[in-house]
């Protein structure tokens, strides 16, 4: 089983259509589950400032980082990077990947989850951050099923 969770407000959008896609490209190989949480407590967050936004992320995901049976996932900038070969490994059992918002994660969330990476040493937008991991996941599960669309 695979979740994604986002801070994001969901809008039926060129990301939300792509993402679909390769959702549907995925659940061949694995149960994918999607997240998207934006409430009030985040918005006005949000509204004040980067470390009461940081704050917010962290009481919002806390609830579901899971048990170890799950790896924990942070999407993190600053985390190292894996090559796609790196990334498959990952998905020997159950996973949880969390998107910040605007202003990333805070250590203290980083610390509860059981590793971070980072996509790129590139900053994206969550919404792209998104389609990238979406797009990522499906390639490293093709190369795990020996699945074609790798080469």
């Amino acid at each position: 089983m695979i979740k994604i969770y986002s801070i994001e407000k969901i809008k039926k959008d060129n990301f939300f259509e792509l993402n679909s896609y390769f959702h549907k490209l995925i659940s061949p190989f694995s149960k994918i589950e999607e997240i998207n949480i934006m409430d009030k407590n985040i918005t006005k967050a949000h509204n004040i400032g980067e470390k009461e936004a940081k704050q917010s992320y962290y009481h919002t995901f806390k609830p579901y980082i899971q048990d170890k049976k799950t790896l924990n996932i942070a999407l993190d900038v600053k985390a190292k990077s894996l090559d796609t070969f790196e990334f498959k490994n990952l998905f020997d059992k159950n996973i949880s990947f969390f998107i910040a918002g605007a202003y990333g994660f805070d250590r203290d969330f980083i610390s509860l989850c059981d590793t971070s990476i980072s996509l790129s040493k590139l900053t994206f937008s969550h919404k792209l951050a998104k389609t990238i991991l979406y797009e990522q996941i499906y390639r490293a599960l093709c190369i795990k099923n020996n699945h074609p669309y790798h080469k």
